[in-house]
């Protein structure tokens, strides 16, 4: 299979796209995944229609490591939060802890890895607000 690449400004931009779950109704809650299971939940932009798959795992015999990934065309992973994983090792060499971000980069698809902000992740082990904001709508600010 081909590899599909972004460029950052459109990689940055799916990012920034408020989503919406689709056939989530007002109120409905996401039941997450039991350790050593992994659910894929479908998501459509507001305003583009583009879709998108948020993916939760607990697929570890390690019960507190988690990871959750947004996915673009389906193989583009444009972030991927791991928690209480193995450390990560950046291309450049900056070495990063067990709980980490990683983001879509140009060259490096999602190799590299940041520091988790914690202004945009508040309470990290609350699977149901990692990436969601308000009501039912998923956005990443």
């Amino acid at each position: 299979m081909s590899e599909i690449n972004l460029t950052q400004k459109e990689a940055e931009r799916l990012i920034a796209l408020p989503k919406k779950q689709l056939g989530l109704k007002a109120g409905q809650m996401i039941n997450m995944p039991l350790p050593g299971d992994s659910i894929d939940i479908l998501v459509e932009s507001i305003e583009t229609k583009e879709k998108f798959i948020i993916d939760f795992s607990r697929k570890s015999i390690k019960l507190q490591k988690t990871t959750k990934q947004l996915r673009s065309r389906e193989v583009i992973v444009l972030l991927r939060l791991d928690i209480n994983a193995a450390p990560h090792k950046n291309p450049d060499n900056r070495e990063l802890g067990n709980s980490h971000l990683h983001v879509y980069k140009v060259g490096f698809s999602d190799k590299y890895a940041i520091d988790i902000p914690m202004d945009k992740f508040s309470n990290i082990n609350n699977l149901e607000q990692t990436f969601i904001a308000q009501e039912e709508v998923f956005y990443w600010r």
